[in-house]
């Protein structure tokens, strides 16, 4: 299995895939955070059950296989505590989104913005994508933050085009370009 620590390597911190496997414990992560994760992602009204859980990693295992998306995991001291994933992943038209949650008793470390670093990292070095996506409510000061920490631009805001809950929502919409993207070592 593939591992990626998440800042300094006692932190406890560390990236890897999300996999059908996984479900009892995406369940019990989701069930755990329902509330906190409801107002900004679907799957937190969604993944009910253990069953429901299992579709949700199936769907990113069957994207995965089709190289048109990516789950990872964001485990600390060896829980669950969120997640990232590329929501959309268009190798020939070099674009992707990418999405993320996190479970409150981990926010603040930033792990989010590490983990997604890395993905960007990925898809501009190693897949060679051009554009990288990310979308947020203006209700949620903490993903704009990951947005700009990242140094991604705000185009624009779309009105009315996310659905959470039965509750149309406006979003963000930020993106870097390849080139835009400082080099790494």
């Amino acid at each position: 299995m593939l591992t990626l620590p998440l800042g300094h390597t006692d932190s406890g911190a560390e990236l890897r895939a999300l996999e059908p496997w996984h479900a009892d414990e995406l369940f019990t992560h989701i069930d755990a955070a329902r509330e906190h994760l409801r107002p900004w992602i679907p799957t937190a009204s969604r993944v009910v059950d253990v069953a429901t859980a299992r579709e949700f990693l199936q769907h990113f295992a069957d994207l995965q296989v089709r190289d048109t998306g990516r789950l990872y995991g964001i485990w600390v001291d060896g829980r669950l505590s969120g997640g990232t994933l590329f929501k959309n992943f268009d190798a020939h038209a070099g674009v992707a989104e990418i999405g993320v949650w996190l479970a409150p008793d981990a926010e603040g470390r930033g792990l989010i913005t590490t983990a997604v670093r890395h993905m960007i990292d990925w898809a501009f070095h190693d897949r060679g994508l051009y554009r990288i996506e990310w979308r947020n409510s203006p209700d949620n000061p903490r993903s704009r933050a990951v947005a700009k920490r990242l140094g991604l631009t705000h185009e624009g805001t779309l009105r009315g085009d996310f659905v959470v809950n039965g509750n149309r929502q406006d979003s963000e919409v930020w993106a870097v370009l390849a080139h835009e993207w400082p080099s790494q070592p």
